[in-house]
């Protein structure tokens, strides 16, 4: 009799303090009986429920599809001669001249824009094919510019990063950049001749832009245009020519582009204008247009490989692309597709051909012609 009465108060005591959430009625759902909590209100138009968003919401910054098309029919940039020039000099300190869209189609339609834009081109030809190891011309020229490179990358380990909370822009990187500016023009004549050393007034100031904004203290593909600038002045002068193409791409460039990513890494340099995750890349885009023209017609690896972990591994040394890739893979977390969709996008084109091809007329439309990027690009003599 006892042990009735004590299922019986047990049954009572779970019937009024069920833990599973009531309905409507006031009926428990797990047994069916009458329950002694209030069942949840019915909401109403005048208090309706709170609006709950996903933990990842969608991208609202997609490209514009007309954008896309009007990338996607564009002329494929081709190559040209350098326009070297020659005696008298009219050397002259270069100043920002772009307001505008009218004046970014002035300038693409100028002589000097086509004349520049083929530049790019002509070095990426000039490495298809080509390891960042293969064995090429190498002139005195090119080896002091290297040689100015790797004295840049010195500095950066005698200026180490002091201690502060915010996540980008060490102050640091403002004493790299005035020790740059102070010792510009010394870096400069130590491959410039005689005849030329007047040009530093033209140069210099390309040169020194190409590393990052010392106010700012960031870094993006405008800064990375200079750098091209630069090499293009270079090339007017006939400092460096046809022959020396290959290794401006093999030896300098990939020595700029190291020093560069010491440079983000050491001093936490801010993107300038990126895209985010519709972006190329945070900070470059030549080295994916160099880094596709090397893998034209390769063998084996084709534009899915950027997936394979031993590829990257393996010849991220020896190949531009793979090299952007793998630092990617090594500074972002999560998935390759939510963090890089425009790389992984490209991943899924049939060959490196087709690739380089829509990174040229990319690189034009989404560099050249953007007046955020070019409003501060530098025309002098050199580059009208």
């Amino acid at each position: 009799m006892e042990s009735r009465r004590r299922e019986a108060e047990i049954q009572d005591t779970q019937h009024t303090s069920c833990p599973s959430p009531p309905n409507a009625t006031g009926i428990c759902r797990s047994c069916g009986c009458a329950t002694t909590i209030e069942p949840p209100p019915i909401w109403t138009e005048i208090s309706p429920p709170p609006v709950y968003r996903p933990i990842r919401a969608p991208a609202i910054n997609l490209p514009p599809s007309n954008a896309r098309e009007a990338i996607i029919l564009a002329p494929v940039p081709h190559s040209q001669k350098v326009h070297t020039v020659s005696p008298p000099f009219l050397f002259q300190t270069p100043v920002k001249k772009i307001h505008s869209l009218d004046d970014i189609r002035h300038f693409q339609d100028s002589d000097s824009g086509k004349n520049f834009l083929g530049f790019i081109v002509a070095l990426s030809e000039s490495i298809r094919g080509h390891k960042v190891s293969d064995p090429c011309h190498q002139s005195q020229t090119l080896n002091s510019i290297v040689s100015v490179l790797e004295t840049l990358l010195r500095w950066v380990d005698e200026i180490p990063p002091v201690p502060q909370s915010s996540r980008y822009g060490n102050l640091s990187f403002r004493t790299w950049q005035s020790r740059l500016a102070e010792n510009a023009e010394s870096l400069m004549l130590q491959f410039l001749p005689d005849d030329l050393s007047s040009a530093t007034v033209e140069i210099i100031p390309y040169f020194i832009d190409s590393f990052g904004n010392l106010s700012r203290i960031d870094y993006g593909t405008g800064h990375e245009t200079n750098f091209a600038a630069w090499l293009y002045c270079l090339a007017r002068l006939e400092l460096i020519k046809e022959e020396d193409y290959q290794a401006i791409v093999s030896r300098i460039f990939v020595k700029y582009h190291e020093l560069m990513r010491k440079l983000q890494t050491v001093y936490c340099l801010e993107p300038a204008g990126s895209h985010g995750v519709w972006g190329l890349d945070d900070f470059h885009f030549l080295p994916f247009i160099f880094g596709s023209s090397q893998l034209i017609d390769h063998k084996y690896m084709k534009p899915k490989s950027i997936h394979n972990e031993d590829i990257i591994d393996n010849f991220s040394n020896d190949y531009l692309y793979l090299s952007c890739i793998a630092f990617i893979k090594e500074v972002k977390k999560g998935p390759f597709a939510e963090h890089s969709p425009l790389l992984n996008d490209i991943s899924g084109v049939p060959n490196w051909n087709k690739v380089n091809s829509g990174l040229l007329k990319m690189y034009k439309a989404e560099v050249l012609e953007k007046v955020p990027i070019m409003q501060h690009f530098l025309f002098g003599w050199l580059i009208k």
